[in-house]
């Protein structure tokens, strides 16, 4: 064997280290989160039982909790054990863009996957499943969309409700006036003051205001299902890495039963600020979703 051979060997081995180490450092979020010793997580003020405040900067809920393990998995991954969480708000409206543009990590609210968002942003696997449907006065006499003619109809600028609802067959003909709250929590405001007649919205979302609200029997979900929905995690496109840490995680959660033990701690339990149970059981879509998880869009559910 000739020296240069040798030589040529062995900087090829040398090279082949330096890259099997670099391959193994992780890269786009996860590089900036680990240099920086801080993930910035997204949440929401109003979208109880999956996101929603508690007063003084503090956030709870289903996907609050949920996203702090997977986080706390990612903190192992990059060896990182001081990484601290900063919670910041956001709103239907700045969500997309604030994750676009790097001021959040991940979002961990009430976000819905699908097919237009998925062309700006990124999903983790589907962790819960909503129908939108509409709240009313319990004493409103009204329980279907074509009642809703000349009504008042309320949701959140930014989310997709009023569109599901102007599509629905029997919304045909039927003429009523579209309101839109800044968030969650004002437009149930608008419900509980009588300004509107119905607040169109995730049914999760509609009963985790009508359980925190002052007189909780005064409402009912009522109504034909718009429109179901897939709820994820949301964070950059185009980073596999970051991806694969938090659907590794959820899969795990899922796969040890802690993530159901999760949902039933969320929606079938007490819950705070005032203890109010949602009695909301599992449905037969996100059971079958996490025994075969995915991250399919909602488009993919409307063609069933």
């Amino acid at each position: 064997m000739n020296k240069t051979f040798v030589l040529v060997a062995a900087l090829l081995g040398i090279a082949g280290i330096a890259a099997g180490a670099s391959a193994q450092e992780p890269g786009g979020t996860l590089k900036k989160i680990k240099d920086s010793g801080r993930i910035v997580m997204g949440t929401r003020d109003s979208s109880a039982p999956l996101a929603y405040t508690l007063g003084g900067g503090r956030y709870t809920g289903y996907h609050v909790e949920m996203c702090e393990r997977i986080i706390d998995a990612i903190r192992k991954q990059i060896n990182t054990p001081a990484l601290k969480i900063e919670y910041t708000l956001v709103t239907s409206q700045n969500r997309i863009p604030l994750v676009e543009n790097g001021t959040v990590d991940i979002e961990c609210g009430s976000t819905t996957n699908n097919v237009a968002r998925q062309k700006q942003v990124a999903f983790g696997l589907t962790t819960y499943m909503t129908e939108v449907r509409m709240a009313v006065k319990a004493n409103s006499g009204l329980t279907s969309i074509n009642q809703l003619n000349g009504k008042s109809v309320v949701t959140t600028t930014g989310t997709t409700s009023v569109q599901h609802l102007r599509k629905h067959e029997r919304a045909t003909g039927i003429d009523f006036k579209e309101i839109y709250a800044k968030d969650h929590a004002d437009a149930f405001l608008l419900l509980e003051s009588g300004r509107a007649d119905a607040f169109v919205m995730d049914d999760n979302i509609l009963a985790g205001n009508i359980a925190n609200s002052r007189n909780p029997k005064d409402f009912v979900i009522t109504g034909e299902v718009l429109s179901v929905e897939p709820i994820a995690v949301m964070f950059r496109k185009d980073d596999p890495l970051f991806k694969k840490a938090v659907d590794d995680s959820l899969r795990a959660m899922m796969k040890s039963g802690e993530l159901e033990k999760l949902y039933a701690k969320w929606f079938q339990s007490p819950i705070p600020p005032r203890g109010s149970n949602l009695n909301m059981p599992m449905g037969v879509t996100l059971k079958s979703l996490i025994a075969n998880p995915n991250d399919r869009p909602m488009e993919d559910y409307a063609k069933k």
